[in-house]
């Protein structure tokens, strides 16, 4: 049912419950991880995959730690980096990859939050097709 899940992970506390979520949803269904983390500071925005900054490093590090941890768990998972915004970038890997499943932590905003501050989340399952597991942080 679920191949291949597109786990986005904003490098905070919160990804932890979108990743022990996924973890359990994995081996049931005995899928493929892609997780992926979109840099979004200046050197990411401006030069995109040449860009070289601390921010790069410690994001690259980040996801290699999660992707490590899924493997020893028994759970195939690979790792990408984008750049830049973070909707538009989960959006277009989803249209140009495709998966079975978006998992996402949420911040938990409310309305009036998500409207002033544009909320990822819902930008994303606005826009695809792939449906999307959205889990709130605690």
């Amino acid at each position: 049912m679920y191949d291949i899940i597109l786990v986005t992970l904003d490098g905070t506390p919160s990804d932890r419950a979108i990743i022990e979520h996924v973890k359990q949803l994995a081996k049931l269904a005995h899928s493929r991880l892609m997780l992926l983390h979109v840099a979004t500071g200046w050197a990411a925005r401006t030069y995109g995959p040449d860009a070289v900054s601390p921010e790069i490093a410690e994001d690259s590090a980040y996801l290699e730690k999660i992707r490590a941890e899924f493997q020893s768990a028994g759970i195939s998972a690979q790792a990408e980096l984008a750049y830049g915004e973070p909707a538009n970038e989960i959006i277009k890997w989803v249209q140009q990859k495709g998966c079975d499943l978006v998992a996402m932590s949420t911040h938990g905003h409310r309305f009036l939050a998500d409207v002033f501050l544009g909320a990822t989340a819902s930008r994303v399952q606005h826009s695809i097709s792939a449906p999307v597991l959205l889990l709130r942080a605690k």
